[in-house]
């Protein structure tokens, strides 16, 4: 059976409501849920970014549901740091936490004030922080001198079960880098063919686990409503991989984005009034590979999208 879980957009929501929300989807029927780690958010009119992992304790404490997150080791967080934050969790809440480890993004590493490196050694980077936090998550000392640096790295409090580490893809070439080592991929909704590649491209070479898809989408009442929102609040969201990846700042995200319009958005988000046609987009996805859902209404508002979801979208996914 397909896992449908809820996003909480920590760019979009307070970390308060962001809880609520959590709670909300779990009453409706979500099976899990997910959230992002940013510093900053893609555009000023998102509004908000709190620490992730002091989030995710609170929203493990307060539901049942599973979470998992996007984390970029390497420089804004050490590796260290980042394998500590994953075992305590798993020690705290043992088979509901996972985390998807990423080469990060311009917009939230540029704050350390060291040089933006190309993809390559970002790759490459991760690469070294994944065998660390590894180590680390077994128990054992480690002593790594490269990309990242660790000296006599050990942790005391480990989980009785160590969390999956995931692989997020965009690309294939990415896909098939990165699977040796992941327990599972996470990627974003795109067309059926391109996602159908980057899972092909992962199988191919040995990658192991679930196969998840995050799913931007806009729903209202009606189709100007849902283009309002997703042009409002995603627009910024809708470059090539490569290029999102190098903007540095929330004010160079918005100056970029300014004339984009909703034919661009739409390739970026599922936009429909229509429940019908959004499930069969998700059908759809799920039929090419993708064994977990995670949904994010790109609007700030969700209240009248969990309880549209939970009670016409979800059964028709099962």
């Amino acid at each position: 059976m397909t896992v449908v879980g809820f996003h909480v957009s920590h760019e979009q929501l307070h970390p308060v409501e962001g809880l609520r929300v959590a709670r909300l989807a779990q009453d409706a029927g979500f099976d899990a849920a997910m959230c992002s780690d940013h510093l900053a958010p893609w555009s000023a009119r998102q509004g908000q970014s709190p620490l992730a992992w002091s989030w995710l304790g609170a929203a493990l404490a307060v539901t049942g549901l599973s979470f998992g997150t996007v984390c970029a080791p390497g420089r804004r967080y050490h590796p260290v740091v980042v394998a500590q934050a994953i075992a305590t969790l798993g020690a705290m809440f043992p088979g509901r936490f996972w985390v998807a480890l990423g080469s990060g993004e311009n917009l939230n590493e540029h704050v350390t004030g060291d040089p933006w490196p190309p993809k390559a050694e970002r790759d490459g980077r991760l690469e070294e922080c994944v065998q660390v936090i590894r180590a680390l998550l077994l128990g054992q000392e480690v002593d790594h001198a490269g990309l990242v640096v660790a000296r006599e790295a050990r942790l005391w409090t480990l989980p009785d079960v160590v969390p999956p580490l995931l692989c997020p893809a965009l690309t294939p070439a990415t896909a098939r880098r990165h699977a040796a080592w992941a327990d599972g991929l996470i990627t974003v909704n795109q067309p059926v063919g391109e996602l159908r590649r980057i899972i092909e491209a992962y199988r191919e070479e040995g990658g192991a686990g679930d196969v998840t898809v995050q799913v931007h989408l806009s729903w209202a009442p009606t189709t100007a409503e849902a283009e309002a929102v997703a042009l409002d609040q995603w627009r910024t969201n809708t470059g090539a991989p490569d290029v999102v990846a190098d903007i540095p700042t929330t004010r160079a995200f918005d100056v970029r984005s300014q004339d984009v319009g909703i034919e661009q958005v739409r390739r970026a988000v599922l936009v429909s009034a229509d429940l019908g046609e959004l499930t069969a987009h998700l059908a759809a996805l799920r039929d090419a590979g993708a064994d977990r859902l995670y949904l994010h209404h790109v609007g700030r508002r969700q209240d009248e999208f969990v309880a549209a979801f939970g009670e016409h979208v979800l059964p028709a996914l099962r």
